[in-house]
């Protein structure tokens, strides 16, 4: 990567070209173009390079005072023209008049316009006047080419500048909410896999533990004891990774879990009570309905719903729970009732709560869970018709 030429450098390049091409019209007779004017027609033709260097020297300033360097420009230049006027000091003062409009204040390309206009205008009066003819106005047009010309030049280039600025600037706050929307949605991922992977796996290790539990905790246990439990402990690893695998399948790139069919839905809910009564909470289940084809996100989200459910059950309340589960024409009901369990309020994290919950509020539909009356209740309603008309 080569390095930056510093700005001063170029600077002084134009600087100098400025004056050596000055010098080379200086040589060529391009000075005393008013001759017959000029208030001092003896003086030597090389003073005219004094006005020349100063004009040069101003370009010096055209990035670090703008204003400055017009202004001394403007003092060289009418000394060149009480001279007799020299090509070369009229040609750098419009590159002066330029750098002004284009790294100077606002105001100063509004001034320069305004003052270039008006002098251009006096200029052609005073010429018609002073020549007694219509063709003085050359001497406006003479005044308009080297202060108008630039004039407006620098004013273009200058709103270019601008515009292209105001881009930038946007292009990089595009760039940091693009770099904030992808922190964003990673977060998000995040979080939405860690309450996958509490619905796919908590629930089987907390029935691997309380089984687990239950044989270390009798004294003596009895050879069918143990292999009923390892029977239990067996069958919820195996289902924990059947579900860890369609989870991995479903956030593959490849789409290879997209398919419905692999995913889980209340088409399963004979095996999720069949697999909680067997993990020793009796459920009581009613359901209605069920015949009906549910949208892919409802179908799926009522599943997880009911399998936390039944964890929570398990975990909050004691005895035999009361599942219904009941399509109807434009919602999906779900709840849940048990007894309290008296150590409820010190089990659980939370995160199934709010996993069910925003698998409903995704889906526009609600959910309540909690301990009242002695009771552990929970309650979702997953609307169907809505989500049909989104997915049509």
């Amino acid at each position: 990567m080569t390095a930056r030429w510093p700005s001063w450098r170029t600077d002084l390049a134009i600087s100098l070209v400025s004056f050596l091409g000055g010098l080379v019209l200086y040589a060529a007779g391009g000075w005393r173009m008013f001759l017959g004017a000029s208030l001092w027609s003896g003086a030597p033709h090389w003073v005219l390079l004094v006005p020349l260097a100063v004009m040069a020297g101003c370009c010096l300033l055209r990035r670090v005072a703008p204003g400055t360097g017009e202004a001394i420009g403007l003092v060289a230049l009418a000394a060149d023209t009480l001279l007799g006027g020299s090509l070369g000091t009229a040609l750098i003062f419009t590159q002066v008049v330029y750098d002004a409009c284009v790294y100077g204040r606002p105001w100063l390309w509004r001034a320069n316009l305004i003052g270039s206009v008006a002098a251009s205008v006096l200029a052609a009066a005073v010429g018609v006047v002073a020549a007694g003819d219509w063709r003085g106005v050359v001497l406006g047009l003479v005044v308009a080419l080297v202060a108008v010309l630039p004039t407006l030049t620098g004013i273009s280039v200058r709103q270019y500048r601008d515009q292209a600025r105001v881009q930038r600037l946007r292009a990089e706050q595009t760039a940091r909410l693009a770099a904030w929307e992808r922190r964003q949605a990673v977060a998000d991922e995040r979080a939405r896999m860690a309450r996958e992977l509490h619905d796919v796996v908590a629930n089987q290790l907390s029935a691997i533990a309380i089984h687990a539990t239950a044989v270390l905790s009798v004294p003596d246990p009895s050879p069918q004891l143990v292999r009923q439990a390892v029977e239990q402990i067996r069958q919820s690893s195996v289902s924990g990774l059947a579900e860890m695998r369609q989870m991995i399948g479903l956030l593959r790139e490849d789409g290879g879990g997209d398919d419905p069919a692999t995913r889980p839905g209340l088409a399963s809910l004979p095996q999720l009570v069949a697999q909680a009564r067997a993990d020793g909470l009796a459920v009581d289940l009613h359901t209605g309905g069920l015949d009906r084809v549910l949208p892919v996100s409802v179908d799926f989200a009522a599943h997880r719903i009911v399998r936390e459910s039944l964890t929570n059950a398990w975990k909050h309340g004691t005895g035999a729970v009361v599942l219904n589960v009941d399509v109807d024409g434009d919602r999906v009901l779900i709840e849940t009732d048990n007894a309290l369990r008296p150590d409820a309020a010190s089990t659980g994290s939370g995160h199934g709560l709010i996993g069910m919950r925003e698998r409903a509020a995704l889906l526009d539909g609600t959910l309540t869970a909690g301990a009242g009356d002695g009771r552990w209740r929970l309650r979702a309603s997953l609307p169907v018709r809505h989500t049909e008309e989104a997915g049509a």
